[in-house]
């Protein structure tokens, strides 16, 4: 069905251009919407002319027409005067009403579509159907990406996609729940990986600018059929999560640059709680101190480069050997060891992941 506002927009439009007058009630009797204002209204007659078979009808310098869908009546419009032309203007607000509804139901069909397919609701043999009904190519090149935003900020963000990104070129801007807006892009051949990216960054700057939203941005993989959007939604969907565990500096996030964050994302809880208690036993690296968790991870950002890592922590060089060394007392790994670092390393991720999942509960 269409807003009153819509069909309101409609109708000025074309007493602008006609000088003709004309109104729209629902099957019911009740005036939806008209370029005139009357005491008198037209509910009863209306009403009548709707149950009746006729698709027209003209009643004292007034015609009755019907609005359908599908050949379903859905309104009655009345155009008002005896001019020569009043007749022709009636059949085309008929039309443009009618060709209204058709735009404004495939937006809602696509819609209702897009998220039972990233949802995976769908048979196989139910995606290629509406496919072929809602004109999408099946076999396509595209990719998802996951927009997160702040409740009251996601209709905003929606619309600026929107505006961005047109279903003429093949994208499509929806979302499955109030924090999170999808964007089902349509790739080119030649898209590389570096300007999906961009697109990201584009989604990212977009909505910091005009919008002052603070949004993260993820993205799935490219996918070349229809029927593999949902992968590339689950993927995007892990990316945000995991981006979020471990990478939480990070504002743009893509699947395949997720690391080892995605391999510990996927282990079981308890093999990840074993491994904490294997290597630290009661000591775990959350324990330390603010100003030894900064140490350690800059040590790891200048690849266990003492020198580099005093320089940029304006410190001795001694006074950072004897943290790395009050560190090894502690847990028993010196970090300036590769496979010891590795291990802390990986460790504080597994830190960063058990912390996540007990916010979460």
């Amino acid at each position: 069905m269409l807003s009153n506002q819509i069909i309101q927009k409609s109708l000025d439009e074309l007493k602008a251009v006609t000088k003709i007058d004309l109104e729209v009630y629902d099957l019911e009797g009740i005036r939806l919407a008209g370029t005139i204002k009357r005491d008198i209204q037209e509910g009863e007659i209306v009403s009548i002319f709707a149950k009746s078979a006729a698709e027209t009808q003209e009643l004292e310098n007034k015609w009755f027409m019907k609005i359908q869908d599908e050949e379903q009546d859905m309104y009655v419009l009345i155009v008002y005067g005896d001019q020569p032309y009043t007749y022709a203007v009636g059949k085309i607000a008929v039309n443009q009403l009618q060709a209204l509804l058709v735009a404004y139901k495939e937006k809602y069909d696509r819609n209702n579509f897009f998220q039972n397919l990233i949802l995976d609701n769908l048979l196989l043999v139910d995606i290629y159907n509406r496919a072929k009904k809602l004109h999408l190519e099946v076999e396509a090149k595209r990719i998802v990406y996951l927009i997160e935003t702040k409740v009251e900020s996601e209709s905003l963000a929606k619309e600026l996609l929107r505006s961005l990104f047109s279903h003429h070129n093949g994208d499509f801007v929806t979302s499955v729940d109030e924090k999170n807006i999808v964007l089902i892009k349509n790739l080119y051949k030649e898209d590389t990986e570096e300007e999906i990216k961009q697109t990201a960054k584009t989604i990212l700057d977009m909505l910091n600018t005009e919008a002052m939203l603070s949004v993260k941005v993820s993205y799935g993989t490219v996918v070349n059929e229809l029927k593999e959007v949902s992968k590339s939604y689950k993927e995007a969907k892990m990316a945000l999560d995991v981006g979020k565990i471990f990478y939480a500096e990070k504002n743009i996030i893509g699947y395949e640059k997720l690391g080892i964050g995605r391999l510990i994302y996927q282990l079981p809880i308890n093999l990840c709680r074993m491994f904490m208690n294997e290597i630290f036993g009661d000591n775990l690296p959350d324990k330390l101190d603010e100003e030894t968790l900064i140490t350690i991870q800059k040590f790891f950002e200048n690849s266990l480069n003492v020198s580099e890592t005093a320089r940029q922590l304006y410190i001795h060089r001694n006074t950072l050997v004897y943290r790395i060394e009050k560190l090894e007392k502690e847990t028993g790994l010196d970090i300036r060891n590769f496979d010891d670092a590795l291990t802390f390393k990986i460790a504080l991720m597994v830190v960063s992941y058990l912390q996540y999942l007990d916010r979460k509960e």
